[in-house]
């Protein structure tokens, strides 16, 4: 048998940990000297102290894990309750992640504020255009609720179209509208690519004609779409500065795309505008 202080360590965990436990009734020593008190505990303990553990990483209160272990749960069913946190958890690193990458991107911002060329906006008539596109719902405009909704779009746009033979001689377009919302939020998310439709395509994608826009506010965007904040905040000034006032959501055109290297890509903005 082990001392209080040799399982411990063999646990990984400490000895005033042990001691509660055993307080509660839910992991109790193998023996205990009645002379000195000293708590022993046998090899085979660590199986209950393993899954203890493990029950409380799941969130499981102690009360509960004691009703659990008493009950029996199965090995497989205790490992398929662990595979289900870890994918929580690994999606929850993920989305700190992405917070972060924001975070960092909204501050670039602000410190470069006084320092933004508006001159770099253009104003021009955009052509009109036939598109594939998909779409899916975000609960809002928020670049957190855009990005999980369009990027798998894409990849599936353009599988669709491959496996139709449809050309896509255009990168992709990125646009949005309004969705029926309770609260007035959510978005409509449209991810677009102009194509050449032969006659008698059948294509498991929707085709828009895209109409024109009569003039558009529009700027290019060098870098990933997680820091395109700067460059609307831009347009923004440019618009504001020149007794403009925007119509609807900007649309986002490709012009240059390295999967690996999103600081290789150029995208415009383009935003439909009137005189006030």
């Amino acid at each position: 048998m082990f001392s209080i202080g040799d399982f411990a360590k063999l646990g990984r965990v400490s000895v005033r940990m042990l001691r509660h436990y055993d307080a509660i009734g839910l992991l109790t020593p193998a023996s205990v000297d009645p002379a000195s008190g000293y708590r022993y505990y046998r090899a085979g303990q660590l199986g209950r102290l393993n899954r203890i553990i493990a029950l409380k990483d799941l969130g499981f209160t102690l009360e509960q894990v004691q009703v659990i272990l008493d009950d029996g749960v199965p090995v497989e069913e205790l490992r398929g309750m662990l595979r289900l946190r870890r994918a929580q958890l690994e999606a929850r690193l993920t989305d700190d992640a992405a917070r972060l990458a924001s975070m960092d991107a909204r501050l670039r911002t602000i410190e470069r504020e006084g320092h933004m060329p508006t001159e770099d906006v253009i104003l021009k008539p955009i052509a009109p255009v036939r598109v594939a596109e998909l779409t899916g719902i975000a609960a809002s405009y928020d670049a957190e609720d855009i990005g999980p909704v369009i990027r798998p779009l894409y990849p599936e746009l353009f599988r669709r179209l491959a496996a139709a033979n449809v050309c896509a001689p255009g990168l992709a377009i990125a646009y949005y509208d309004p969705a029926p919302d309770v609260y007035g939020e959510a978005v409509t998310v449209h991810a677009a690519a102009p194509v050449e439709v032969p006659d008698g395509a059948v294509l498991d994608v929707v085709i828009v004609d895209l109409p024109p826009i009569e003039e558009a506010a529009t700027i290019v965007h060098r870098g990933p779409m997680d820091e395109v904040d700067r460059t609307m905040q831009i347009l923004a000034s440019w618009i504001d500065n020149n007794g403009y006032h925007m119509l609807g959501y900007a649309r986002e055109v490709c012009l240059e795309f390295d999967p690996d290297e999103p600081a290789k890509w150029v995208h415009e903005l383009q935003v439909a505008v009137t005189r006030h």
